[in-house]
């Protein structure tokens, strides 16, 4: 019998959740902008999650973690034991890992059924030495994970559909939203990513620098403690100290006429394309590139101002199909420029159910 499972991806400033049931069918929930206007923070999310899922029970919970330290296996059962360690490494995604733990809780305390944590650093254990390592001593034991792993997954699964062969070859996946950053795929396994010891890392995001001069880091450690300093680094940097405060929010930004918010949109558009340029030169040049995300799939704007300088490596927009938040984007003769929808809950739910069939979960 299929089993029913409700799948729950928290970000940092959202909560998707879906309820895959045993007919087939799907009810989706989400939940915007919290503590922007939305839901206080995410426990008032949650709280309205079971509140609008009108009594209906899972036989398994899948969590999205965006942090699953060394481990390499894509689903874990959270039983104590697994509870104590991911509460250990909190501080390797401190925007994240508090709401992704609190909705085991809550959930733990209104269904009495499995509860699996998917990791989204478990696509990246594919990446060559190459891409792990960090220039540091290496005794001391940090290197380069990777992140949205789970979307990146829902790519790679996908593409093969889309685009035949070719999603066999290099493609770079842009996934874009208030997080964001780029994976190459070859042969549909990550061998590199924008992202690096933790989620803050890589091109500038809604809160988040992205890659800063270790410099800066030293500066700033001597002006602020070590709260005041995390609090910058993951509330206070990014598109909303670009903006001057103004949003963090790529859509505010893109329909603002002040200098201050054209500049953030700007200057993320050129740290995107710069991650492009550089993946693709790892690779020896690009098969593809696909878009996805909240800002990826839905921002025609944005895809243009990425796009339009890239012309050298085979990529040119098609106006009308990139308006129309079309499948396909590009225009005739170029590389397939791919917009797919991120459903990390769709590859939550089949993680899960791969475990509660005894299967090794794989992708």
């Amino acid at each position: 019998m299929t089993p029913i499972i409700l799948t729950v991806n928290s970000g940092s400033s959202s909560l998707k959740a879906s309820l895959f049931r045993a007919d087939g069918t799907r009810c989706n929930f989400r939940y915007e902008r919290i503590g922007q206007g939305g839901s206080r923070d995410h426990a008032e999310a949650f709280d309205q999650l079971m509140k609008d899922l009108g009594g209906e029970v899972p036989d398994a919970v899948g969590h999205r973690f965006v942090h699953g330290g060394d481990i390499t296996d894509p689903a874990r059962r959270v039983d104590a034991a697994e509870l104590a360690r991911l509460e250990s490494i909190v501080h390797l995604a401190p925007l994240h890992m508090p709401g992704n733990i609190l909705g085991v809780s809550l959930c733990r305390a209104h269904f009495d059924v499995p509860q699996v944590a998917c990791f989204d650093t478990a696509f990246h254990v594919t990446m060559p030495e190459l891409s792990k390592r960090l220039p540091i001593p290496q005794h001391l034991g940090i290197q380069r994970y990777g992140f949205h792993g789970i979307s990146y997954s829902h790519v790679a699964r996908s593409l093969p559909d889309i685009l035949g062969e070719a999603a066999h070859g290099h493609v770079v996946v842009a996934h874009l939203g208030s997080g964001a950053s780029l994976c190459l795929l070859e042969n549909l396994q990550s061998v590199d990513t924008s992202m690096g010891y933790t989620s803050a890392g890589g091109i500038t995001m809604g809160t988040r620098s992205g890659d800063l001069d270790p410099g800066v880091m030293l500066e700033l450690a001597k002006r602020y403690n070590a709260d005041e300093l995390a609090d910058l680094v993951y509330h206070r940097m990014g598109l909303i100290a670009l903006s001057a405060g103004e949003d963090s929010e790529m859509s505010a930004l893109v329909e603002s006429r002040s200098a201050e918010a054209q500049f953030a949109v700007q200057y993320f558009c050129r740290q995107a394309r710069a991650a492009i340029g550089a993946l693709a030169a790892k690779a020896g040049g690009i098969d593809a590139l696909v878009f996805t995300g909240g800002i990826g799939e839905h921002s025609a704007p944005i895809r243009a101002m990425i796009c339009d300088p890239l012309e050298f490596l085979g990529f040119r927009l098609d106006e009308r199909f990139n308006q129309g938040n079309e499948v396909m984007l590009g225009a005739n003769g170029s590389k397939p420029l791919v917009n797919l929808a991120a459903d990390e809950e769709k590859e939550i739910g089949i993680l899960v159910n791969q475990l509660l069939e005894g299967r090794s979960a794989s992708r």
